[in-house]
Order: structure tokens, then C-alpha cells, then sequence
């Protein structure tokens, strides 16, 4: 449980912004977010019992969230700290035992943070650039522990009162009070956290607030700065178009992505296809398979031709692959097709 303290020092939140082109445009998905952005955040996992009951109603909702891990929770559950980042979750330190950290020597916090920061680095493959103490306590001593880790501290602007007792409702009705650039406090851990994750997420969108994630270079409001798997970007192809280019994010590490483009023949059949798929600097292809690749200048342009045969009758497809080293910029691909 994290107490009822707390003040905002990760404000406003963004949500990133996926594009499948042709149906939803950049300005279509900006005005849905235009009172501005929150985040839902949840601490003292993961929990065997709830954890991916959580996940599931995020991802109903079509929402994304911070959850601040307990160390030696992960530790014992390596598995559920790894599905809330594959789920397109970011992952905070939360100290390790839970413990009041300002009771503690400096060197006891250091062993509380340090110990979380390898547990879910060995299970997510990405240590937390987040902290969030418990109880919400914190101090000088505390803050240069932070420091030396290259951690933020998070606390929040609204408390759900879910460790508390609250009833679904209440913690409805708490969420409520969310303002642009606001926090929500709640726990993974309780039956009625999870009933209210739908009602909060559509009364938010309700308002024209969107959930997002922290900053952790000014603990402030972003647009994310990744692409969760399974994301999916299919190019509008011009009229008369004989084959489409749909690009996706099939995994995602700490470090690196892999991406799959289908291309799909139009309505006659085509006997071969060329692929260009264009990353964002500083991105590097690392690695491909199932076709035939070649770079441009800048090595930013990939042009992929089939393996052998590129034959495809009319609506049918095939794939190819690549890994993109993300050197810190997690946008999406461009692609698109043309025959030959």
C-alpha cells in the first residue's frame, strides 16, 4: 500500500499517436486528445492474482499505464513484470521490500532501489528510469540516492484511495477529479481497481483526455518516445495500385524492435514486388529475413525485393522481416510497395 501522500512531479502524460493510414489521420487523432493527457499508474506489483487481470482491462480500453514494480515482487515473478511490458507498459522502481525509505541509512536505500533496478532489468531486458517512493516519503538524502541512479521521482496529483477501501465507484469518481497533467495513484492489487480501469479510461476520453506516459529526462508530459507491439501502419496505396505494404511491431526489447511488412497483391495478380521501408535516424536494420535487401546511401532506406519467385495472385500476401536497432527513437517505419 502507498499512503495518501503526494504532490505532482511528473505532470502531463501523452499518448502516442498510431497511425493506420486511411482511416485515422494525425489532426483526427490529436483533437481526441485536446483537453490534454493524464497517467494511470500502478504500484506494489506484480501480483500473481491481478497483474494480468489489469493488463487485460488496460488493453480493452485501449490504454497505456506506469506501473511502479516492488522488487522483490518481481523477482518472484519475472514473468508478469516481462507481460506488462510487452503489453506496451513502462515499468517504475518502487523500492524493493516496500520499506519507509526516509527511516533508512543512505546506504539502505541504495540497496532498496539497486536491488529493483536489476530485478526488473533481468526481467524486462530495461532498467526503470522512474522512481516512485513508498508512502509517497521522500528527502534530501533520498532524492541524491535517486540521482545516482539517473532516476525521476514520480509521486501524483490524485489519490484513488484504493488501499484504502474505496468501492469501485469512488475510485471512479476519483479519477474524475484528473486534470490535464495529472497522476492517479492506484494499486495492483484490488478486484475494484480493475472494475473501474474501463469507466475511468472512457470518462477520460469522455472529457477529451487522453493517458499517457513520464518523461524521464523532465518528468513532464510527453508523446512516447516507443511503439508497442503489434502496432500496425498499412500505407494508403495511390489509385491503381497493384500490391499494399502493411508494416507491424511483433516484439520489442529493451534496446530493439523487430517489424514484419505484408504485402498484398491489389486485384489482378502480380508477378513480382519491390518493398521500401524507411526508418528514423538514428535507427539501424541490424537484420532481415524472407527477402532480398539493399540500402541506400544514408542506410536509412531499405529496399526489399523477394526471395526467388515474387509471384501473387489477386488478394494474396506474403512477409518479410527485419530487426531495427532503436538507438533511442521508437517510430514506426514507413513502408509502401510497387511492381515490378
Amino acid at each position: 500500500m502507498t499512503g495518501a501522500l503526494g504532490l505532482l512531479s511528473a505532470a502531463a502524460l501523452a499518448l502516442p499517436l498510431v497511425v493506420n493510414a486511411g482511416t485515422t489521420s494525425p489532426a483526427a487523432a490529436a483533437a481526441d486528445c485536446a483537453a490534454g493527457y493524464v497517467a494511470l499508474t500502478f504500484d506494489d506489483g506484480p501480483n500473481a492474482s491481478t497483474t494480468t487481470q489489469v493488463i487485460s482491462a488496460l488493453r480493452s480500453a485501449g490504454a497505456r499505464a506506469t506501473f511502479f514494480n516492488q522488487g522483490n515482487r518481481v523477482a518472484a515473478n519475472p514473468s508478469l513484470a516481462r507481460s506488462q511490458k510487452d503489453a506496451g507498459h513502462w515499468i517504475g522502481n518502487h523500492s524493493y521490500t516496500h520499506p519507509h525509505m526516509t527511516q533508512l541509512s543512505q546506504s539502505q536505500m541504495t540497496s532498496e532501489i539497486s536491488q529493483t533496478q536489476q530485478a526488473i532489468q533481468q526481467a524486462t531486458g530495461q532498467a526503470p528510469k522512474l522512481f516512485r517512493p513508498p508512502y509517497g516519503e521522500t528527502n534530501s538524502t533520498l532524492k541524491s540516492v535517486e540521482q545516482q541512479f539517473g532516476l525521476t521521482e514520480v509521486l501524483w496529483s490524485v489519490d484513488s484511495q484504493d488501499w484504502n477501501g474505496a468501492s469501485t465507484a469512488q475510485i471512479v469518481q476519483a479519477a474524475g477529479n484528473l486534470q490535464a497533467g495529472g497522476v492517479i495513484l492506484m494499486h495492483d492489487g484490488y478486484q475494484t481497481t480493475i472494475n473501474a480501469i474501463p469507466q475511468i479510461v472512457a470518462n477520460l476520453k469522455s472529457r477529451g483526455l487522453c493517458t499517457g506516459m513520464i518523461s524521464p529526462s523532465t518528468g513532464r508530459a510527453v508523446a512516447p518516445s516507443d511503439t508497442p507491439p503489434g502496432t500496425t501502419t498499412t500505407t494508403t496505396p495511390p489509385a491503381g495500385a497493384t500490391c499494399t505494404a502493411t508494416y507491424r511491431t511483433t516484439q520489442q526489447w529493451g534496446d530493439r524492435f523487430n517489424g514484419e511488412v505484408t504485402i498484398t497483391a491489389g486485384s489482378t495478380a502480380i508477378t513480382s514486388w519491390t518493398a521500401t521501408v524507411t526508418v528514423t535516424s538514428p535507427q539501424k536494420i541490424s537484420a532481415t529475413w524472407n527477402g532480398t535487401p539493399s540500402w541506400d546511401s544514408s542506410g536509412n532506406v531499405m529496399t526489399m525485393k523477394p526471395n526467388g519467385n515474387g509471384n501473387l495472385a489477386a488478394g494474396a500476401s506474403t512477409t518479410f522481416g527485419f530487426t531495427v536497432m532503436a538507438n533511442g527513437q521508437w517510430a514506426n517505419p514507413a513502408v509502401s510497395c510497387r511492381t515490378p
